[in-house]
């Protein structure tokens, strides 16, 4: 993919809002292991028709559209293959575009009390404890920082 072609997917510095500049390690190890779920590590591709599921997996809901331009771009002879370099690119600039609002909303609807958007230091605890996280209550008690009404919620 040159860099006109990056242009053409609407990921360039000009048109994108970007408030990162760079990716975290963290989100570069996301990208490889989702690559490496629906893709093939050895050749290093992906099939076009895993590209949602891989986008879903790091977490974007991708309309048909945004997939029907992505595929126009990455795969124009038709193969029906993306990548890595490409994929990793395309999802580098969608985790740059990502509002930290909204990976915060969606973090506590999945995290948080059934049927509510707030999440509670008993709750947390009761999270870390399923998933098998050894994270003191301290530890805890700084991600609900954010608790400006000192309800000990956050929603």
């Amino acid at each position: 993919m040159n860099m006109n072609q990056k242009s053409d997917l609407g990921y360039n510095s000009q048109q994108s809002k970007k408030i990162r500049e760079k990716i975290t390690e963290e989100e570069k190890q996301e990208i490889k292991e989702a690559f490496n779920l629906f893709g093939s590590e050895p050749t290093l591709t992906m099939e076009v028709k895993n590209l949602k599921k891989a986008m879903l997996s790091l977490g974007f809901e991708p309309k048909k559209e945004e997939i029907k331009k992505i595929l126009s771009e990455v795969d124009k002879c038709g193969e029906g293959i993306i990548k890595y370099n490409e994929f990793f690119y395309i999802m580098s600039q969608k985790m740059l575009e990502r509002k930290p609002v909204e990976k915060i909303q969606k973090g506590c609807i999945l995290i948080g009390e059934e049927n509510h958007n707030k999440v509670s230091l008993q709750h947390l605890l009761k999270v870390a404890k399923e998933l098998g996280e050894n994270i003191s209550k301290e530890e805890l008690l700084e991600m609900l920082e954010g608790d400006n009404d000192g309800d000990g919620i956050i929603d």
